[in-house]
């Protein structure tokens, strides 16, 4: 936002970029003037990572479990656009158009720090590797679970593949205006399978 002089903007995301906007919007409120969220309060607390979920939802980390070890690694390096097809198909059980529109996206697979990011990251959220020590003071802050004032609509999957909470429960989280608006038929890829829907929430914050 400094680079491109923007003092105040609308932030948006799913997923790790809802993740990225949601910590933005809590920690930096006075340059966020509203936020889409996919799937809630997408803030993710590190001391509750030892905790299980449902047993329906666990089913769905698997590639999370999978990552944790150094043939989940090879896997990934070796097999990136498969696993990553399959991801992307099962996330999004009733997107007719999955299939079609993963090619555009595969080659941000073959980054070369791809791997090493995904690993990390999965690796760091269950505890099992330390997180950059220049971050400490911002994790010290996001684990605090700092409430989101600023206006914001939560978007929520209806046919989500991934396992997981209603954004519903959420709510105490969002201290300012706020407008919970469920998407029949959607699944976990909100901005390319709902993109009027998604490109709508942003327009009303404007």
């Amino acid at each position: 936002m400094a680079a491109l002089g923007l003092e105040k903007a609308v932030v948006a995301g799913y997923d790790w970029g809802g993740r990225a906007a949601c910590i933005a919007a809590a920690l930096w409120p006075e340059r966020v003037r509203g936020l889409v969220s996919v799937d809630g309060y997408n803030v993710q607390n590190l001391a509750y990572a030892g905790e299980p979920a449902p047993p329906e939802w666990e089913r769905t980390y698997w590639y999370q479990f999978y990552f944790h070890s150094e043939r989940g690694r090879r896997g990934l390096a070796e097999n990136r656009d498969e696993l990553c097809a399959l991801l992307w198909r099962t996330w999004s059980p009733t997107w007719a158009g999955a299939d079609a529109a993963f090619p555009a996206s595969a080659p941000s697979l073959h980054n070369p720090d791809f791997v090493d990011v995904v690993i990390h990251s999965y690796r760091h959220r269950f505890g099992l590797v330390e997180g950059d020590p220049r971050y400490q003071a911002l994790e010290d802050l996001i684990a605090k679970e700092p409430a989101i004032t600023v206006p914001t609509v939560v978007l929520e999957s209806g046919d989500d593949g991934v396992g997981g909470p209603s954004a519903e429960g959420d709510r105490d989280y969002f201290t300012g205006a706020y407008d919970h608006r469920v998407l029949p038929g959607v699944g976990h890829n909100v901005p390319q399978e709902a993109p009027q829907a998604f490109a709508a929430a942003v327009a009303s914050l404007l």
